[in-house]
């Protein structure tokens, strides 16, 4: 594990929570982007496959965290978009 490496992993966690607070104050979510979303997102599941495979230290739980937090964001802005599938499921529920 490098320092680094988990500086650049916790800094980039620190902004998963203003982007997550910002999406739920938001009316409109059309400037944000979902495919930047599953692409950051996609990112993390491959660095927690690599720590998992090759290099087994602590900074997988920052890997996880974040993907967690990335997901999370995803997850409101489909739901915040207008007449989203995801909505609509969730209305029928």
């Amino acid at each position: 594990m490098s320092i680094f490496e988990a500086l650049m992993i916790f800094a980039f966690g620190v902004s998963w929570p203003i982007s997550i607070i910002k999406t739920i104050r938001a009316k409109n979510v059309e400037g944000k982007s979902r495919l930047f979303l599953l692409i950051i997102f996609l990112g993390y599941v491959s660095g927690i496959i690599h720590k998992a495979m090759f290099s087994r230290d602590p900074v997988i739980v920052l890997y996880i965290i974040n993907g967690i937090l990335v997901l999370t964001d995803l997850m409101l802005v489909l739901y915040k978009k207008e007449n989203s599938p995801l909505k609509r499921l969730l209305k029928r529920a």
